[in-house]
């Protein structure tokens, strides 16, 4: 009887396309809150210069990452998916361990490259720009992360062989552990190293890194022990399909073509950082006359701090893709146009709902929020106000590109990264000289390119999946149009709350009641408007929420 009710509780659920959506959001968001409370502290060990070599490490890990792992989850949990829903388990079964050996060859590979090649990455970095962080700080910090490398690629492959069978709540707590093991090595670690054993900044933020490499080891083993106890909830409980035979190089061939657009998709967003790296500093300390220490303060807003902030609205996209995914697949490989319909709108219906108001919000209460989390700083806030609408951006770019990948629209994903990418390029460096000649911070100039390229890229995805696949967005404007028109009118009380309320106290604990006031009192605002205008039923169901409101009933009584 015991052992029945051990089973039970490690039984696993699978999960509807809102549901997976949910959890997934959750996970991550939660994953992304603890990254950034944790920056409280971590900020204060290691200060701002720390900050920017802790940035430079996590940046170049990140591109490396893309190349090892990045668009293989995603791609294993699209073919699970689509062998699953035909029944196909022997085709199944290999795809999952080709992907295993594929990760862990690329791994191993990245992280050969990045040993020795870190001096000439450094160089680029920086070059010969004195009194920052040295060619050997930055190149011990990206030694030190290349040990993750070993690690993630595996574990990513864990998470799309989860997902892939629509089991998202084992992958979204695997996320979060990851994450806290992660947190726990990074302050406790670069506070040791500072404050106990008075070991240089280097070394701290070198700890700091290291701890991406223990979060890694403890979820993969999660992950382990979780398929392990749960085998038979993997099998297609449809026996009598036949099978065709697909051979191994069939196999890797479709993961290849699966998994290059979306490995490409994480370059390409990485790269946008990375254009950031390699020419805003140089061009604020050489072009225009900033101080070295200033222009990398204003670098660790975009490529840091303001960047972890910016993770909030992010989650919430990358949450509803982990789901989209499969379900998508399973719609698109069945041959159900009208579904497939359904959650390209719903999708994007669900993020303008969700990241919209939050975007502003942030943007209005960038102040006190940075005060919160970073205390006092001459570009902290100015910069973030508006670097936060890249997040908005960037969340519906992504969503975007990953549908007509998931749709196998190949040629149009590679057309909208490129095109957006050459003219965040063409444009960096022009426009922040153009902003500076207007009077306005020449950073902006770095960050409307960023906007701009991102934007172009959403509107060729848009169009390819009208003409290609004739989906059709009337539903979704009519949304938009009540989304963006509520949004307005909490901006127009959050901006005449500040004649009646402080927006901003030289107290960090002093902030916290004010940004939850203005949180509250904004939420609350838009989400009256919205469900007025029935947005808020139509985006998410009228079925869905009337379950919520009868629970919030019952609890009540």
């Amino acid at each position: 009887m015991e052992v029945n009710v051990v089973k039970k509780k490690r039984a696993m659920k699978k999960n509807n396309f809102m549901q997976g959506a949910f959890i997934a959001t959750l996970g991550i968001v939660l994953t992304k809150v603890i990254g950034i409370l944790y920056v409280i502290p971590f900020y204060q060990i290691i200060g701002e210069q720390g900050g920017a070599l802790y940035g430079y490490a996590y940046n170049i890990y990140a591109i490396f990452l893309s190349i090892s792992s990045a668009g293989i989850p995603m791609a294993i949990s699209k073919l699970i998916s689509e062998y699953h829903t035909l029944g196909y388990e022997n085709a199944k079964k290999r795809a999952f361990q080709l992907g295993k050996r594929i990760s862990l060859i690329l791994g191993v590979l990245c992280f050969i490259i990045l040993l020795i090649f870190a001096p000439n990455i450094a160089e680029l970095i920086i070059g010969d720009i004195q009194g920052g962080n040295s060619l050997e700080q930055i190149t011990f910090v990206i030694r030190v992360i290349a040990s993750a490398i070993l690690i993630v690629p595996i574990l990513s492959i864990y998470r799309g062989y989860f997902e892939g069978h629509k089991f998202i709540a084992p992958t979204s707590f695997s996320q979060v552990l990851e994450q806290l093991v992660r947190v726990a090595i990074i302050i406790c670690g670069s506070f040791l190293a500072l404050e106990v054993f008075h070991l240089s900044l280097t070394t701290a933020v070198g700890v700091a890194v290291f701890g991406a490499t223990i979060g890694a080891l403890v979820s993969y083993f999660y992950l382990v022990e979780k398929r392990m106890h749960n085998k038979k909830q993997f099998e297609q409980s449809n026996t009598d399909i036949k099978e065709p035979k697909i051979s191994n190089k069939a196999i890797l061939h479709k993961l290849f073509w699966y998994a290059l657009p979306l490995i490409m998709i994480d370059i390409f967003k990485t790269l946008y950082n990375s254009v950031d790296m390699v020419t805003l500093v140089k061009t604020l300390v050489n072009g225009i006359g900033y101080d070295v220490k200033d222009a990398e303060s204003i670098m660790s807003v975009i490529s840091t701090w303001g960047l972890k902030l910016n993770m909030i609205i992010a989650s919430i996209g990358t949450g509803v893709i982990v789901s989209l995914v499969p379900n998508l697949t399973a719609s698109f490989v069945s041959k159900d146009k009208k579904d497939v319909d359904h959650k390209i709108n719903q999708t994007f219906q669900v993020l303008l709902y969700l990241t919209t108001p939050m975007t502003v919000g942030l943007s209005l209460l960038s102040k006190p929020v940075w005060m919160i989390f970073y205390g006092a700083s001459e570009y902290g806030a100015s910069t973030f106000c508006y670097f936060v609408f890249v997040a908005l951006v960037l969340c519906l770019f992504t969503a975007a590109i990953t549908i007509i990948q998931v749709l196998k629209y190949y040629k149009e994903v590679f057309i909208s990264l490129f095109s957006g990418f050459v003219l965040k390029i063409v444009l960096n460096v022009p426009l922040i000289y153009g902003f500076h000649k207007m009077g306005l911070p020449a950073y902006y100039g770095a960050i409307t390119a960023s906007i701009l390229g991102y934007l172009l890229s959403l509107v060729i995805c848009l169009i390819c999946l009208k003409s290609k696949y004739g989906v059709h967005y009337e539903n979704t404007i009519k949304q938009l149009v009540n989304i963006v028109g509520a949004t307005i009118v909490m901006a127009i009380v959050i901006l005449l709350l500040q004649y009646v309320l402080p927006t901003v106290s030289s107290s960090r604990l002093m902030n916290i009641p004010i940004v939850i006031m203005y949180t509250a009192i904004g939420a609350i605002v838009y989400l009256l408007l919205t469900m007025k205008s029935k947005t808020l039923q139509s985006v998410f169901g009228a079925e869905m929420i009337n379950k919520v409101l009868a629970r919030f009933k019952k609890k009540k009584k």
